[in-house]
């Protein structure tokens, strides 16, 4: 019988990380749920154990290079073997560029961009070394169509992309595959909290005519990460209901 399966994801105590998490558990994968919010991954992993898999719930930091070494060393005392890295981790500071300050962008390009990177390196040497794995990275519509009063984050998911296609390139040979989800608007505490006239606004803008969900930007993840999806890689898959085509 093939191993059980062990994906880690960032962010993962909440949001579409936590629907990633729980998408994936339900699948039998075995999952780390890796957040700030250590509460929240602790939270989120017990949820995740509900669907019948082995959970590990783990505050991490991802723009710390310390955090997230102790979360690959973690997760391979628990499991033996990590087969795929969800990196979903990520933050806004929104503002228009004259009135940004430099914490504001500092703290979105270490989280988003630098995060990816410091996750990504430390688990591509055990992927190496079992000749298999799959990494799949969160962007955004904003990095591929930009939008006002976020310089900051759309240069992060921009970046994010071009990190994705480069280093697919680099661990091809080694059945590593590295694609990119980059999602639209999608429903979140964030966006049920904007009042309806904004709302209205936003949903205007897409040509499917609704908010997107969690669980669909899941599905994508979940489609990238299997066997389905081996001849897959450099790629960007965009779940906004038509807005960026």
């Amino acid at each position: 019988m093939a191993e059980k399966r062990v994906a880690i994801i960032t962010g993962g105590g909440q949001g579409i990380g936590k629907a990633v998490l729980l998408d994936l558990a339900s699948t039998g994968i075995d999952v780390v749920a890796a957040d700030i919010n250590e509460h929240a991954a602790v939270e989120a992993a017990r949820e995740a154990e509900s669907r019948g898999v082995q959970a590990l719930g783990l505050g991490v930091d991802v723009s710390s290079a310390g955090d997230v070494d102790r979360m690959i060393n973690s997760a391979l005392e628990t499991f033996g073997r990590i087969d795929h890295l969800v990196n979903n981790a990520g933050v806004t500071r929104d503002n228009l560029l004259m009135r940004m300050d430099d914490d504001a962008w500092r703290t979105v390009i270490d989280i988003n961009l630098t995060g990816t990177y410091l996750c990504s390196k430390a688990v591509v040497k055990t992927m190496m070394k079992q000749r298999q794995g799959r990494i799949v990275n969160i962007s955004s519509v904003v990095g591929a169509m930009g939008n006002a009063g976020q310089t900051n984050y759309a240069a992060s998911k921009a970046g994010v992309i071009g990190f994705t296609k480069s280093l697919a390139r680099e661990v091809a040979p080694r059945n590593i595959t590295v694609n990119a989800v980059a999602p639209g608007f999608i429903k979140t505490a964030m966006t049920d909290a904007l009042p309806e006239k904004a709302r209205d606004e936003l949903v205007a803008l897409i040509p499917s005519q609704r908010l997107g969900t969690p669980e669909d930007v899941a599905a994508s993840v979940r489609f990238l990460l299997s066997d389905g999806a081996s001849y897959i890689t450099g790629q960007v898959i965009h779940v906004n209901g038509g807005m960026y085509m």
